[in-house]
């Protein structure tokens, strides 16, 4: 019978896969997945995260899952060999590296007259598909989104429904030399369920109780306010289309699906600008002077540890180390604090989100991060500039947040833990800057620099 490789990436689950619909028309299917030493360096939470969601897929394929270890390029067209498959099946990779990697094993595949299918994507619209009528793609989100919008509906009201997992012949290698699976590293992170079925408890449970107040309460991060399925979305223990497809006209249900749509503006901005993965999007911020001496590495320890001084930054610091992890409003606060009140390169806390993050996604950290940097795809960034305490009060307003993850602040009240001046107890730290002066600072350098390039 006729035999395809499903090699699996970026969507580790069974059920609503393009690619694995198309693997299960040419018969027999050999489950695959490459450990890319490519991968090697990436965050330790990611990586232990990645290992046990391949653990449980492996369990739903009763032992299936074949592993490699080493180059993609040189170990998919060999293992093709090994198997008798002519024909290779893959979710669409749209990062800067997945492309390159995809166009070397496509390559190296041809030479023996094998094939890279490429099926599917992590995304409900692929990117690159979303442009201006004349053909050039949006530089800003809103518009997008209405295009997406436009673009996306059809696909999620008629899409064909896949193979059953249990319809699938899944065809190990047993009598072929088998790779281990990847090591998880040892990390002291409370990580959330790896398994698409433990994604989809979670989208119900969120759609039974919360969903529709998430307007209201996505920006408090003491609640329950949003899904918290970034990490599943990552690595595709589900389909952002079956998230889609439960949503209605509500406002609340609104402003969730656009939510999804920045993950695809963002990835949609990558794909046609992959350098700016690190590098500013709009190249004349290139001239915006930043710290990089040792005073600037002092206070980037302190932030990456939580301990600025300010409660909200450091209760999202530290929320980050114990849970690879950090509501979204903290993520722009936190943000906003290391690039506007201590003036260092934005690339140096998008690397460390990325080090720590479950969810670590390329182009979503790397573009969010130049969103709140102004180097990125808001029209008018710079000027914004977040005010820790006002933020904290303003969506902390009772401290919860704050008390959980800054221990040492638990016996303060509402009035004084966003900002404890003389109550500040002495094993928390006093603010390692002034925010109304950095404030200052920060909008001195970007007027210097926009003067100095008329």
């Amino acid at each position: 019978m006729a035999r395809s490789i499903l090699w699996f990436r970026r969507d580790l689950r069974l059920d609503e896969h393009a690619a694995l619909a198309a693997a299960h028309a040419y018969g027999d299917v050999v489950p695959l997945f490459v450990v890319d030493p490519a991968f090697v360096g990436s965050g330790a939470p990611r990586r232990t995260f990645m290992a046990a969601a391949l653990q449980s897929l492996d369990d739903r394929m009763s032992g299936a899952l074949v592993y490699r270890h080493g180059d993609p390029a040189a170990i998919v067209p060999a293992f093709a060999d090994e198997v008798g498959a002519d024909v290779v099946v893959v979710s669409r990779d749209f990062g800067p590296y997945g492309r390159r990697r995809d166009a070397a094993v496509a390559a190296a595949l041809a030479t023996a007259g094998r094939r890279l299918l490429g099926v599917g994507s992590p995304y409900a619209v692929e990117p690159g598909s979303v442009t201006k009528a004349d053909g050039s793609p949006y530089a800003v989100f809103t518009p997008f989104s209405k295009a997406w919008l436009a673009l996306g509906q059809p696909r999620w009201a008629d899409r064909p429904s896949g193979p059953a997992a249990g319809d699938v012949s899944w065809v190990g290698a047993p009598d072929i030399a088998c790779d281990g699976p990847p090591t998880a590293p040892v990390v002291d992170v409370v990580l959330p369920p790896p398994s698409e079925q433990a994604a989809h408890a979670r989208w119900q449970e969120f759609l039974g109780d919360d969903l529709d107040a998430y307007d209201a309460q996505r920006n408090l991060p003491a609640v329950p306010g949003t899904s918290q399925l970034s990490p599943a979305l990552r690595w595709g223990l589900l389909h952002p289309l079956q998230l889609i497809d439960d949503l209605g006209p509500s406002r609340a249900h609104t402003v969730f699906r656009s939510e999804l749509a920045w993950r695809e503006f963002y990835a949609d901005v990558l794909f046609r600008r992959p350098e700016t993965a690190w590098q500013n999007l709009h190249t004349k911020m290139d001239a915006m002077p930043v710290d990089t001496g040792a005073r600037a590495k002092e206070r980037f320890d302190a932030w990456t540890v939580g301990r600025t001084g300010y409660p909200i930054v450091d209760a999202g610091m530290r929320q980050l180390l114990a849970t690879g992890w950090m509501h979204n409003r903290v993520r722009m606060i936190t943000a906003s604090f290391l690039v506007k009140d201590l003036h260092l390169p934005w690339q140096w806390g998008a690397r460390h989100f990325m080090q720590h993050l479950v969810d670590g996604d390329l182009a979503s950290n790397s573009h969010g991060w130049q969103w709140t940097a102004g180097t990125g795809t808001d029209a008018a960034p710079y000027f914004r500039v977040f005010n820790p305490t006002g933020q904290s009060q303003r969506f902390d307003p009772e401290g919860d947040y704050i008390r959980r993850w800054v221990p040492e602040l638990a016996g303060l009240d509402r009035s004084t833990v966003h900002d404890p001046g003389l109550l500040r107890p002495d094993e928390y730290p006093a603010p390692i800057v002034t925010h109304a002066v950095e404030r200052e600072e920060a909008l001195r350098r970007y007027k210097s620099m926009t003067a100095g390039s008329r």
